[in-house]
């Protein structure tokens, strides 16, 4: 079976491409699993203006330390009225340390803070997905993306997901992603969207 990693350190993102990768002819690894050791140089990989960009920089890395065919995402949220914040910051914008409930929790509070007292028409979002495939370190990458649309609750609502899932109120389903069980969230989802436009190329130009 072809081995795939997976180039995230993030636990929440693992799980769900896990879920996601089910049943696909691939054996997925991530970097632990690849004997990849933390470095500080990851932590320039996600100084790019775009969500490719970002992705890129990590598929790349991740190709070049394992020698192995490597998707990297890069997703957020987008919120209109914010000018498209936080955008490629998602993770960093309250610029919170510690804990990754405690990062997400401060960022949440400040999207909350930053929307309070907006009409529903100020509070329209959308999480938007790209995943980059390096086939090698040298290959010419190939971008995948995926989008969903809703609205910022005034509270959260649920304790699924993670990231801002709880305060994002999915169009498709009607409630947040925060309330949301796993399948419903991935058939709709950013990530879901991606990496199903992903396995669908390559089942026509495999790996």
């Amino acid at each position: 079976m072809v081995k795939l990693l997976i180039g995230t350190r993030s636990a929440g993102k693992q799980r769900e491409f896990r879920r996601l990768f089910a049943g696909a002819p691939f054996e997925l690894l991530f970097p632990d699993d690849a004997g990849i050791a933390e470095s500080a140089a990851e932590d320039a990989l996600e100084l790019h203006e775009s969500f490719e960009g970002n992705a890129r920089a990590k598929a790349e890395y991740f190709a070049k330390r394992s020698r192995l065919p490597t998707v990297a995402d890069d997703s957020g949220l987008e919120v209109f009225s914010l000018g498209g914040e936080p955008g490629v910051r998602s993770r960093r914008w309250a610029q919170a340390t510690g804990s990754t409930d405690a990062v997400d929790a401060a960022n949440n509070a400040m999207l909350l803070r930053r929307l309070a007292g907006a009409p529903d028409n100020r509070r329209r979002a959308r999480y938007r997905c790209v995943l980059v495939l390096a086939r090698s370190a040298s290959a010419i990458p190939e971008p995948f993306e995926g989008a969903c649309g809703g609205l910022i609750t005034p509270e959260p609502r649920g304790d699924h997901g993670f990231g801002y899932d709880p305060c994002f109120l999915s169009d498709d389903l009607g409630r947040t992603f925060g309330e949301a069980g796993d399948d419903e969230k991935d058939a709709v989802s950013h990530r879901g969207r991606a990496v199903r436009a992903l396995l669908a190329s390559l089942s026509t130009h495999p790996l």
